[in-house]
């Protein structure tokens, strides 16, 4: 079989939201047995069918890089981390839905990422004008994705959901809400499906197909993202 061309992709967030289920799951296809905490980064590989169905359809890999750690980590550890941040392809954000600290810290990780290095002290996340042209100019694809929907109580899911399509709104990015114990909630054909397919497809444009030779590489040569003001109500 000839060797595929292939994308990577960050998978960031804190500590104990799933990031580790959630890749076994996309690579696998399987629920993980015994997540256990990732130290450094850890790597998967899935196959993309570019453009499925139509006569462009091609098949490449998606690098899965599952990054550890905290974002309040010491600046030597996020130093560290910064190397994993090099030709970056594309962002998957990833909170705990039953943690809203969690959903939180996404603006921290994506400043530390975007901006490749350690993100600036005294980020206070409160009501005010949060600025998305920052991110509607992010020529990096990100997707939101919630993880422990399942453990939302019934009395605070619409609460929940309304928070994360302000993130959405936000990052500029599409929301997949899941349980990564069920693998039904990316079975073929549901919405959760198509969108991922659709990120995939996106960061695979933006990597072989694009016209501005500035984005063929993730962030090598980006201009820099600073927050104004953030809300998060």
């Amino acid at each position: 079989m000839a060797s595929l061309d292939r994308v990577k992709v960050l998978v960031l967030g804190d500590s104990g939201v799933g990031k580790s289920s959630l890749v076994h799951l996309l690579c696998q296809n399987q629920v993980l047995g015994n997540p256990s905490w990732t130290v450094g980064c850890s790597v998967d590989v899935r196959v993309q069918d570019y453009k499925e169905g139509t006569p462009e359809e091609k098949a490449y890999y998606i690098e899965l890089w599952d990054v550890g750690g905290s974002v309040g980590s010491a600046s030597s550890v996020k130093s560290t981390r910064a190397v994993f941040y090099n030709s970056v392809n594309g962002i998957m954000l990833v909170h705990d839905l039953t943690n809203k600290k969690s959903s939180q810290n996404l603006y921290r990780w994506s400043l530390e990422a975007l901006n490749k290095d350690s993100s600036p002290t005294g980020v206070i996340v409160s009501n005010g004008d949060y600025d998305r042209e920052q991110f509607a100019e992010n020529p990096v694809p990100l997707l939101l994705i919630g993880t422990k929907f399942d453990q939302i109580p019934e009395t605070k899911r619409n609460e929940v959901l309304t928070r994360t399509a302000f993130l959405s709104e936000d990052f500029n990015a599409e929301e997949i809400n899941l349980d990564c114990t069920n693998p039904r909630y990316l079975a073929a054909g549901t919405s959760n499906a198509v969108k991922l397919s659709r990120f995939f497809d996106k960061v695979i444009e933006k990597r072989y197909f694009t016209r501005d030779p500035s984005q063929m590489t993730g962030f090598t040569d980006r201009k820099r993202f600073n927050f104004k003001s953030l809300h998060y109500d």
